[in-house]
């Protein structure tokens, strides 16, 4: 029997909504009609649904009503206009997190071939947008998690793009050393502080806590990365950092300490810090920065 799909999408979102206090209920249950319907929701309502697809609507809306985010229940999410997969073990891909490929991007148009490594890759979005808009470069990217690495792996099979995985301790000093030197070393890597993880959203606790927890003042990633990485990154290359809106200051001062220049605290279009980047200084003589 034929189902009509602008029905589940009211009882559900409206059911998510009032017992189970979920933001944006109707943005969640439209986008699981559309997935399962395989067309928007009004395209869906023109012929209706069928009664396996209706089930399929409501299991994910019980998922949702538990907590689980939208995006793990899809399995899929866009980062950059690329469809990326996600799932359990990864960190979800987020607007404010263009703003740094955003921000590399710019750096990028004067470099020659440029080689770049995304520390912290998780689902591997940051490289594969870098890689899709700079066909010349080389692009690397690096994470300890197993689970976050199949999804970087899927993600990359998916849009058919040579990045280069590397499973690592980041902050191990021996990995730069074997990996060369490079133009951009990018990263997002976690940085809530332990009062933050202690009052997370539900949604977000269902992402892996090695992905968000940086120590008690969340910038235990920014100090060990740079000083870790810093002999990987050429005379003239860059070092760019996302950020949580209040450590602008802070991550910048990190830069500083470890002898960076033209250091820049950048936005994003809520107005809010989001990325740091600093330049490492040429050295007298040396010339081999690719411009």
């Amino acid at each position: 029997m034929v189902r009509d799909p602008g029905v589940v999408w009211i009882a559900m979102s409206g059911w998510l909504e009032r017992y189970h206090q979920i933001p944006d209920a109707k943005f969640d249950v439209r986008c699981m009609i559309e997935q399962v319907a395989g067309e928007s929701l009004e395209q869906a309502k023109l012929h209706g649904i069928s009664y396996a697809q209706e089930q399929a609507v409501i299991e994910m809306a019980e998922r949702r009503a538990k907590g689980e985010p939208l995006q793990y229940i899809l399995g899929e999410w866009e980062f950059f206009g690329m469809r990326m997969f996600v799932g359990e073990g990864v960190l979800i891909p987020r607007p404010d997190t263009e703003i740094l490929v955003e921000t590399v991007l710019e750096k990028c148009k004067t470099i020659r071939k440029p080689r770049i490594i995304d520390l912290c890759t998780g689902s591997g979005c940051i490289a594969l947008a870098l890689r899709k808009h700079l066909p010349d470069s080389e692009v690397h990217a690096l994470d300890l998690s197993e689970a976050a690495l199949a999804y970087a792996q899927r993600n990359i099979r998916y849009h058919g793009l040579p990045v280069t995985l590397h499973q690592a301790d980041v902050l191990d000093a021996q990995k730069p050393q074997e990996s060369g030197t490079f133009d951009i070393i990018v990263s997002n890597p976690p940085y809530l502080t332990s009062a933050e993880m202690e009052h997370l959203q539900p949604e977000i606790r269902h992402e892996p806590a090695s992905a968000l927890a940086a120590g008690a003042d969340g910038l235990e990633f920014y100090r060990g990365i740079t000083n870790v990485w810093k002999t990987a990154l050429s005379d003239g290359g860059w070092l760019a950092f996302e950020i949580g809106e209040q450590q602008g200051k802070a991550v910048a001062e990190i830069l500083k300490q470890q002898g960076f220049s033209e250091i820049q605290i950048i936005p994003d279009y809520a107005h809010h810090d989001r990325v740091v980047i600093g330049q490492k200084p040429h050295c007298p003589g040396n010339d081999t920065q690719k411009h």
